[in-house]
């Protein structure tokens, strides 16, 4: 369990800069984390009736740079979809000025996921949380978008006060929160620029979160204080009381009527295609389509085409984006798809503590088997990434590592038809295929694939089938149908 340390309102986290890292806001798995006031409770994305995710990435076959921006698209909210779109696209582009390409050492990596503040017809509030490495130490910051549904406008967290005044009078309570703590407290301004990630928490108090290293040392990780209710009150907007009063009315519906207790993670039977075991791969030309980073917007549409031309594949999702749609998950599942795990936010797991790499593993895991009724015994590392620690790691939970051998270059982008070309050039027996099923084009070249490859005798299997009764290996690392054993290079 996460250290935590009170004083006097205020609440210091000592919190690990891995992919657990805002554990006080959204709890690793099994913790029990002990009520505090800058405790957010966020929305379960899969109970927002339409969202999707969309991202934004670099770095499975180009050297240089790792990057994962995911976010949210939410139904009826245009302006706040665009405003995310542009906030992620200029977060892209400026990480792309500040690191070279293919600089020797670890690469710098940039990480971008998401949580939902509020989703009510009062108030939507979309938490943006920014992670960086420039090849040493992590460091997160926050940052909430506010959207007020009545008059279809975005503003930052600054929006909910009522203007600059009451900006500088949360400045002087958040400064007398932190009296105990001088070297913080002389870091808070009163220009409202630090104020860019705010929300409320059960009991409508203000939660004003800092970045790391914004207020003093950068071990002390996340910094947060909750402004009473009753103090906040006065300073609040009319979105920002719309906000309030949305936080304090779902915590109302949200309260068990008995207190919750910790539960074991959710187990199931290993994933299997329910189709397996229809094609023999020692006699067959088999091939497996994988796809990464989903599920996404365009995920149901690949589905619609894989069921047309007769194909199965592998999807390797990413749990936040699962967690947002499980029922796509389930539809792969019962249509005799693969569903493995591609880790929790698409952090490299190569660069990360044991800890971090079972947390980020097990959460995504329990995210499935609860959407599935399986759980899945296959991991494709971000990035293609993988450390001995991953492998040993692997190795305990039962997982196999999958990569590929055949790199279709769709996350660059392009033609649907190039990336078509690539696939069917680079196919042979035994292959393992990337993609991506976060880009309309290579939904686009799928149809065009199966044709092209079933016409020259190939069956379309999951990675497991491809390997027959020899099975695969927990901690192993694969990369193709047919790759010689033997001593395998960390990658």
């Amino acid at each position: 369990m996460h250290k935590t340390r009170f004083f006097s309102g205020i609440a210091l986290l000592a919190l690990s800069a891995g992919g657990c890292g805002l554990a006080a806001a959204s709890p690793a798995r099994d913790v029990v984390v002990p009520a505090e006031p800058t405790l957010i409770d966020f929305v379960d994305p899969a109970t927002v009736a339409g969202l999707s995710t969309r991202t934004l990435t670099e770095g499975d076959s180009t050297p240089g740079r790792h990057v994962h921006i995911n976010y949210p698209e939410l139904p009826g909210a245009p302006a706040l979809n665009r405003a995310l779109s542009a906030q992620a696209q200029q977060q892209f582009k400026e990480f792309r000025k500040r690191t070279g390409v293919g600089a020797p050492g670890a690469r710098p990596e940039l990480n971008v996921d998401w949580q939902l503040a509020a989703v009510s017809s009062q108030a939507i509030g979309v938490r943006l949380r920014t992670g960086e490495s420039f090849g040493a130490n992590w460091g997160n910051s926050t940052r909430t978008y506010w959207f007020d549904p009545r008059k279809g406008k975005v503003v930052d967290s600054t929006g909910l006060l009522s203007g600059q005044d009451a900006v500088r009078r949360l400045a002087t309570l958040v400064k007398d929160q932190l009296k105990e703590r001088e070297a913080q407290r002389e870091g808070v301004t009163s220009d409202g620029t630090q104020f860019d990630s705010m929300a409320f928490n059960r009991s409508g108090d203000l939660v004003v979160e800092f970045d790391d290293c914004q207020l003093g040392p950068c071990s002390l990780g996340r910094v947060a204080v909750a402004v009473p209710a009753s103090q906040a009150a006065p300073l609040l907007s009319r979105l920002g009381q719309r906000a309030q009063e949305s936080a304090q009315e779902e915590a109302r519906r949200a309260l068990p009527a008995t207190p919750k207790t910790a539960t074991a993670p959710t187990t199931g039977p290993d994933a299997v295609s329910n189709r397996a075991g229809t094609v023999d791969c020692a006699t067959a030309r088999c091939v497996a389509l994988t796809f990464d980073d989903g599920p996404g917007p365009y995920t149901g549409e690949l589905l619609d085409a894989l069921r047309r031309g007769g194909a199965r594949a592998t999807f390797f999702t990413v749990g936040t984006s699962a967690a947002a749609q499980p029922a796509l998950l389930r539809r792969m599942s019962a249509e005799g798809h693969l569903v493995g795990n591609h880790s929790w936010t698409h952090r490299s797991l190569s660069e990360q503590a044991t800890s971090k790499i079972s947390d980020s593993l097990g959460r995504t895991e329990d995210v499935i088997t609860s959407a599935i009724g399986q759980t899945p015994k296959l991991v494709r590392p971000p990035y293609g990434a993988v450390s001995q620690d991953l492998r040993d790691v692997a190795g305990e939970l039962g997982l196999s590592l999958v990569n590929w051998d055949v790199d279709t270059g769709d996350q660059d982008g392009g033609k649907a038809a190039d990336i078509a070309d690539r696939a069917v050039r680079g196919a042979h027996p035994g292959a393992i295929i990337l993609m991506h099923d976060i880009h309309r084009e290579t939904v686009d070249a799928v149809p065009d694939i199966l044709k092209r490859l079933r016409g020259k005798g190939y069956s379309f299997v999951t990675v497991p089938e491809l390997y027959g009764s020899a099975g695969m290996q927990a901690g192993r690392l694969y990369r193709s149908g047919n790759e010689p054993w033997g001593k395998q290079p960390l990658t």
